[in-house]
């Protein structure tokens, strides 16, 4: 089979101890068995680990911060664009969505290829909109509320047994079991991603992960489900099984269908020890850090969407192999001083084949 050469962005390099889904999506792509890719990667940190993994990526560039607004990464990306020709964009940040979506329409006509939800789509699955998000697709959802400041926060804590749930905007989640720490935690997480922080009911239990892609008309391309089996302060699995559980394929086979959903999403879900009954605690709107797990499993979600942005009939897949393991690990690589320099003072560094490195 002849591969189609392609060349495709990728963020989400920061492969650290809260790692971005980019690494695991670029390995994906290589391993892809209908594409040969270029890989160009978009840092917006100087010491993401993705910059400095020979094998990984062909070319950085750096991007601007999603505060910066969407205009100023159009402009940034339009110059990429001229460098590299690129022709699909596969954004992995929740923070950045919302720029990529105002500018899809834009980059098409420019030749860059994404398959992203609507606006609409991101906005319903939003934290603090989660509890309507269950109520209108018949989901349980545990109990949420959204604050903003603390007068916000004591208010609604009153309504809480403890522990409680406190989670930032964007990323990051701590169970609080006082009201003290709550406040902490609320500080913490608003000063590190802003307001509004969300609080939601503890739910005592099992910890499950779903990785899917959606055609963005209301087929459901492959999902995969993971028990978490060893899970960081900062709740991140970073060990984990894949399982074949039906009833929470169907959560995502419903959610997909009933949204529309257009991309990769992750469904975070929790099974009650005392009930028995799942929970969806969050939906995250691209694919998840272990998205790799899936593609070891046999199904591959990031090529698919690679050719489902080109236009390329795909036939959905269902099986995967169960009993697969992910366990993460730190590494220290030693790296030319000069690669950092390049990157920092001009914003683009050429990475060396592996073979040369």
């Amino acid at each position: 089979m002849k591969k189609i050469p392609l060349t495709i962005a990728v963020t989400g390099l920061n492969n650290s101890d809260n790692p971005g889904p980019g690494i695991p999506v670029i390995r994906s792509l290589r391993e892809s068995r209908h594409l040969a890719v270029r890989i160009i990667g978009l840092s917006y940190e100087n010491l993401e680990p993705g910059v400095y993994m020979d094998g990984m990526v062909d070319m950085v560039y750096a991007i601007p911060y999603p505060s910066l607004g969407h205009e100023t990464l159009l402009s940034r990306l339009a110059y990429i664009h001229e460098q590299e020709q690129l022709d699909l964009i596969i954004p992995n940040f929740d923070a950045e969505l919302f720029s990529f979506i105002k500018i899809s329409d834009r980059l098409t006509r420019m030749g860059i290829r994404t398959l992203l939800p609507t606006q609409e789509q991101f906005d319903a699955r939003l934290k603090g909109k989660l509890v309507e998000f269950g109520e209108r697709f018949h989901i349980d959802v545990p109990k949420s509320l959204t604050v903003f400041n603390t007068d916000e926060l004591a208010q609604a804590l009153s309504e809480f047994s403890y522990p409680v749930v406190v989670k930032g905007k964007f990323y990051e989640a701590y169970v609080a079991q006082t009201a003290e720490q709550a406040h902490g935690y609320f500080h913490k997480l608003a000063t590190k991603w802003g307001t509004p922080i969300i609080l939601q009911q503890f739910i005592k239990g099992q910890e499950y992960n779903i990785t899917a892609l959606g055609d963005g008309k209301g087929r459901l391309m492959g999902a995969v489900a993971m028990r978490k089996t060893y899970i960081t302060a900062t709740g991140k699995g970073w060990a984990g099984v894949s399982i074949d559980d039906e009833n929470l394929l169907d959560m995502a086979r419903e959610v997909v269908t009933q949204t529309r959903w257009g991309g990769g999403l992750e469904l975070e879900l929790m099974k009650e020890d005392s009930s028995g009954n799942v929970y969806l605690i969050e939906i995250n709107p691209r694919f998840p850090a272990w998205v790799y797990l899936a593609t070891a499993c046999g199904q591959n979600h990031p090529e698919m969407l690679v050719r489902l942005a080109l236009g390329q009939d795909v036939d959905p897949q269902q099986d995967y192999e169960a009993g697969k393991m992910f366990v993460r690990y730190s590494w220290d690589m030693i790296c030319d001083l000069s690669r950092f320099q390049e990157i920092a003072t001009t914003g683009e560094v050429a990475i060396r084949p592996l073979e040369l490195a």
